[in-house]
């Protein structure tokens, strides 16, 4: 799959668009580099629409303030970017938050905000340019979703439940969209280095272990996984086409891990749990 440009009718060269949420910083950001360094035209959408501007400023890119959680908004920007370009040829669902606690100390509050942006933003990403893919006859939907949505990962039950329920949205929208030319990935990164580490619950009651996301995360993996290096599996991911991007190797090995005996898995979890609570 060439990531650069392709020839309209009239025989003019013209380049890739893409969407990508949570484009300010983080996972996104490192995604709008690659996209653009492919030749691709990119807009980073964020709620921040401060950091949106610096990723676009940096990388050549247009940027858009979106909130995920506005139906309307998601499908005005998909909208006005094929209205602009006559095509969108990638849409990277990948805006999110982290949530942490243990489940007797969080709050409705917390399982509804998660659901909101981490699942619902997705839904509303598809339910706007899944159509327009369809018209085209071509495109690419890649939903970011996590190994926690591979695994049994506990202390964040909100966000495992989201990333679970993206893992297969994408799975069963893949099979249906392979009849109208439509491709759809979901990725699975394990712990990455990203800011949603330093910013769990973001405007929600604090949880000891989400003030500790990313002390625990380090002593759950050690050195965490660049973003970078994590937008490179991701296109590399794109560009095969593959249903599942899990990365890094690590995060691969527990997937497998989890296949060949969930019971283990869970075991292995709980041990994690009386680690990480002394």
């Amino acid at each position: 799959m060439s990531t650069t440009s392709n020839r309209s009718s009239g025989g003019a060269a013209r380049p890739r668009t893409a969407i990508v949420t949570g484009g300010a910083s983080g996972i996104g950001r490192a995604l709008c580099r690659e996209l653009a360094r492919r030749g691709v035209h990119v807009v980073a959408a964020d709620l921040d629409a401060a950091g949106a501007e610096r990723t676009a400023k940096e990388f050549g890119c247009r940027s858009a303030a979106l909130d995920v959680t506005d139906a309307q908004a998601v499908r005005d920007l998909v909208t006005e970017v094929r209205r602009e370009h006559g095509r969108l040829d990638f849409l990277f669902n990948n805006a999110g938050i982290a949530v942490g606690g243990t489940a007797d100390e969080l709050t409705l509050d917390h399982w509804d905000r998660t659901i909101d942006v981490n699942l619902r933003g997705v839904v509303h990403g598809v339910h706007a340019a899944y159509p327009v893919m369809i018209e085209q006859g071509r495109g690419h939907i890649v939903n970011t979703a996590s190994l926690a949505g591979l695994t049994p990962a506990p202390l964040m039950l909100p966000y495992t439940a989201t990333k679970h329920a993206v893992v297969g949205l994408s799975l069963a929208l893949r099979a249906e969209a392979r009849a109208h030319g439509v491709r759809v990935s979901v990725v699975c990164p394990g712990f990455t280095d990203t800011p949603l580490l330093d910013h769990a619950n973001p405007g929600l009651p604090q949880t000891a272990t989400g003030a500790a996301a990313r002390e625990s995360a380090t002593r759950t993996m050690g050195r965490l996984y660049s973003v970078d290096s994590l937008a490179e599996d991701i296109m590399r991911g794109v560009a095969r086409d593959k249903a599942l991007i899990v990365a890094p190797a690590s995060g691969r090995m527990a997937w497998r891990g989890v296949r060949l005996s969930p019971a283990a898995a869970v075991r292995v979890a709980a041990l994690a749990v009386r680690r990480l609570r002394g």
